[in-house]
This record gives C-alpha cells, structure tokens and sequence, in this order.
C-alpha cells in the first residue's frame, strides 16, 4: 500500500467542495466544505492558544451531530489525537476514560454535561459545548480570555478573509498515532485501541474501491454512534475524503426516524447493523410472509408475491442506494436467507475496532449465505486451525488496517498478537478455498459441551430469535446445561389479547421445537424471561459479561 497523508487528502477534499454541502443536523442545519474549514480555523487558533501541542489528547463525548464531525476534524487535522468517547456510557465510566487517555480538552454536549464534574478531569485545560463552541470550563482566566477574543483573533490571522488557499493542515505519517478509540467492549471493561494513520488511510481506500460511485454528490446518512469505528469510517471520515455530505441523525436512531430519514435523503450507501433490518423483517414482512404462506406453491404466484416485497423494500430505504452493508453483529440466519431469495442488494461485512475496522467484505453481488466475505485489501486472513476449511479456529488478521496496541495497556497488547505478529481478533470461524469466511462465534462466548464439542451460543440465538414474539435471547451455561435468556415482545402479546403469563407459557411451549433444530448436545435445558430489554454496546450487541452465570 503508498500511504498518503490522510489530513492533506482531507484538505484537498475541503478545498475542491469548498461550496458544496459537508455536514448536516437531519432536519436542521447544513454546514457546507467551507463553514466546515472556517470552524476548523477558528478551533485551530484556540488550541494553539490554549498551549495544546501536536500530539496532545483531545476528548470528543456528545451524540451525533455536525458539531461533532467539525471537533473531530478540528483536532485531527492540527496534529493532536482526537478522543471519541461513546456518549452512553456512565458518568463515572467518561471521567475515567478522559483521565486515562490524558485529555487536555473534552468537548461535550448539554446533556452530558449534566451529570459530569470538571473537578473529576484534573487534566483537562479546557471543556468545550460542542453545539455553541462556548467554554463551559476552563482551568484559568487567561484560557477563559481565549474563547472571549476568538473571533478578533481569527480576524488578526485572516485579515483579507478566509478561503481554501488558507488550509495547510498538519501533514501526518502512517505509523503515527492518529485516534485512540474505547471499545464498547461487549466481554469486559473498555480498551483504548491506538490507530494510526495507515488504519484510516487503508480503510478509506478500501471504501474507495468497494463504493466507486461515492462522490461529491453522493448522499449518506450517519444512523451509528460516530465515536464508534464502523460509524466514523463508514459514515463520516471517508465521505469527507471524497466530497459527499453526512446526514446526522441528531436523535436516537428509532427504525421510524430512520425510514423517514431514507425516504427525504435517499442515500447512496446504507451502513446499518442487522438489528435494524431484522426489525424490519419481523415487523413487516414476515406478516406479509405468513399470511401469503398458501401461494409460495404456486410458482407464478411465488415470484409476483417475492417481486412486490423487494421492490417496497427498496423504496423504504430510498430506492437510491448501490447496497446496504451489515456489521457489528451476526445476521440471524433466517432473515438472511430470505434477503438472499428476493436478491435484495446487501452484504455482511466483519470488523473490529482494532483494525479501524474493515476486516472482510464483498460486493453484494458476490455474497455467500453466512458468509461476512473476503480478507479486504491491505489485509490477509488466517484461521489457526489443523483444517481450516472444516473445524473453526481463531480468525487471525495482518496488514495496514491492524492497530498500533492497547493505550497504556502492554499485557493486553501483547496477548493480543501471535508470536509471529498476527493480531488474534478471539472470534472463531473457518474459511473455504476461494477465501470466503464464516464466523462461527467469540471464543470468549465458546461453551464446551459435555462430550467436549464446542457450542457457539449465537448459532443457538439465531434459532430461538426466529420465533414469534422473541425480541433477542442470550444463551448462557448453568448448573451443567443451557438457559436461554429471553426477552419477549410483551407489548405486542398484549395487542394479541394475551397475558404476560400466557405469552410466557406459549414461548416455554415452543421450547421442544427449538431443540429439533439444533444438535443433541447442545439442547436448551430452560427458558428464563427477561423483564426488560438487556444491556447493550452502542452498536446493539447484548454486554455477555453482565449476564454470565456462576
């Protein structure tokens, strides 16, 4: 791979859109190239003022909105290490996260404010409101006087106004430390993964190859948390590279908002996790699917039927888009296999944080049912098995997209590559002759059965979700056997007439059919029912960790 800078491809980016639309609030305000570069300029001049230096932490912890794209680039582009922190997490889990990675500066929105202490950050110089640029705090008076007198000073550095001959951003290297980004860690307590710049570099030219028709009129809309990597890469810091314009979802992401979204957007692309189109699925296909059962034995029918639910299935994502890509999470089985027969344009891609993220993928017209694709470009792929085509092994990763290690964290560094520099991702799948992977689960999840077979309990999930008023499941280890955690569509039971306890007893009723689909050894011995939904990651996935038994 020729590395090229990535904060002069994001100038060049700037100055060719100056005039074009870059940033928008969905159903708010758009920031062109231009308003973009100028809030940069400005940001720039009270870093420099407020002694931040190259390589300096800069904190980002506020929900998705324009704003949070200027901080970010603002930060990155000046040569310090932007800090994106999931804006869910805990109070007490942001004062750690901002004291860990060593912040100077937090920019932040209200609400989170709230419940934060300036006294807890001891580090920071300056805490800024991400939607005002205004300091909520800063450490002393003269770093107070820098905001009160920023406009004189951008008009001082810029007397004969601003334009794109003005950028010179920071030119940076490829193994130089680009963004550290806390993993929303669904096994355990979050790790600051270090990117350098060959990661985004890598990725964004990944993007380049697998979406050519992304441009500078292209359209996208942000639905996934920024501070997350399969967000930022996908639906912002690659669009900035080639000229196109974000749509932020400034509020929770409900399926309705999102609909809405597509339908006045109609985006060129469509990165989502397959939480939602599985919602889609089982909230309005598969109705359809049901009460047309009988004709899917008529041929002629069958095909009418499949043709008219494709082509209103594509409309209600904008009827624009070249494909929907799917990451962050397995795609339960049945849907998947239902999307692959009506030939609708999507395809599973595999990432993690630590490879910034794109780890596989393929064209949707290239997929393979259960497959996540092939190794990306500037990556290679091994399972460390004796057969890796048939018995799953740990999915092992090399190349440019690979992170630099844990920040501040050596043990796990080390323990997460080979002795031969492979990084160890700890999910296991098995991969056939042309390179296709299969995943088959988090060996942190493995349980192992009593006659020593491996038991994957997404592959058990994915069965027990397909039932009528599941929501999600977790299947756990207890007391010798499995439990499945469910957590039901109560609500939906009640517009069906049916009590809590009636709705539970069908389900438990159910529980002998599920165990016809899957192996002997790994029969679910219990239903218990979740009161509420379970706790989860930013990207949907279920936190494991909080629900494993003794």
């Amino acid at each position: 791979m020729e590395f090229k800078s990535v904060n002069k491809t994001l100038q060049e980016s700037i100055k060719k859109n100056w005039d074009r639309p870059a940033l928008s609030n969905f159903q708010g305000a758009t920031l062109c190239y231009r308003d973009v570069a100028r809030r940069i300029a400005k940001l720039q001049i009270a870093f420099e003022q407020c002694g931040l230096k190259k390589g300096d932490k800069v904190a980002i912890c506020s929900r998705n909105q324009a704003n949070w794209g200027v901080s970010f680039l603002a930060a990155l582009t000046y040569g310090a290490v932007p800090v994106p922190i999931l804006h869910e997490f805990k109070p007490g889990n942001i004062h750690y996260l901002v004291n860990h990675c060593e912040a100077k500066v937090l920019f932040v929105d209200d609400v989170i404010w709230e419940g934060l202490s300036a006294d807890e950050m001891p580090d920071l110089q300056v805490i800024v409101q991400i939607n005002t640029f205004k300091f909520l705090y800063a450490r002393t008076q003269e770093l107070a006087d820098v905001r009160e007198h920023l406009n004189e000073s951008f008009g001082k550095r810029y007397p004969n106004n601003f334009g794109p001959e003005d950028l010179d951003y920071y030119e940076d290297s490829a193994d130089e430390l680009a963004m550290i980004n806390y993993t929303s860690g669904t096994s355990g307590f979050s790790k600051g993964v270090m990117i350098p710049y060959r990661a985004i570099f890598s990725n964004v030219q990944f993007a380049c190859g697998a979406e050519p028709q992304m441009g500078a009129n292209s359209e996208v809309v942000a639905m996934l948390p920024s501070a997350h990597m399969y967000g930022f890469m996908f639906e912002f810091i690659f669009e900035m590279c080639v000229g196109s314009h974000v749509h932020f979802l400034t509020r929770v992401p409900s399926p309705k908002i999102i609909m809405q979204a597509f339908s006045e957007i109609k985006p060129n692309v469509i990165i989502a996790v397959p939480l939602i189109i599985e919602k889609i699925y089982k909230s309005k296909l598969k109705p359809i699917l049901d009460r047309n059962k009988m004709f899917f034995h008529i041929p002629i029918l069958d095909k009418m039927i499949l043709k008219k639910i494709r082509t209103e299935l594509v409309n209600t994502f904008g009827g624009r888009f070249e494909e929907v890509i799917l990451g962050g999470a397995a795609f339960n089985p049945e849907v998947e296999a239902f999307f692959k027969r009506i030939s609708f344009p999507y395809t599973v891609g595999y990432g993690m944080t630590e490879c910034a993220p794109i780890i596989s993928y393929v064209h949707w017209d290239k997929t393979r049912l259960g497959s996540c694709g092939k190794a990306a470009i500037n990556n290679e792929i091994r399972i460390d098995s004796d057969d890796p085509e048939n018995i799953p092994g740990e999915v092992q990763v090399r190349g440019a997209n690979v992170f630099l290690g844990y920040y501040k964290n050596e043990e796990a560094t080390a323990n997460s590559f080979t002795d031969d520099g492979w990084f160890r991702t700890g999910d296991m799948g098995v991969m056939d002759d042309e390179g296709y992977l299969y995943l088959r689960g988090r060996s942190k999840c493995m349980i192992l059965g009593p006659s020593g077979q491996n038991i994957y309990p997404e592959e058990l999930e994915a069965v027990i979700n397909n039932l009528t008023y599941v929501v999600d499941s977790l299947v756990v280890e207890e007391d010798g056997g499995l439990t499945a955690l469910i957590y039901p569509d109560y609500h939906q039971g009640e517009l069906d007439g049916m009590s809590r306890a009636q709705l539970e007893k069908r389900l438990t009723d159910a529980m002998p059919e599920v165990n016809r689909e899957i192996p002997n050894y790994a029969k679910i011995k219990k239903f218990e029912f979740m009161p509420e939904d379970f706790e989860r990651t930013p990207k949907r996935s279920i936190k494991r960790y909080l629900y494993q038994r003794q």
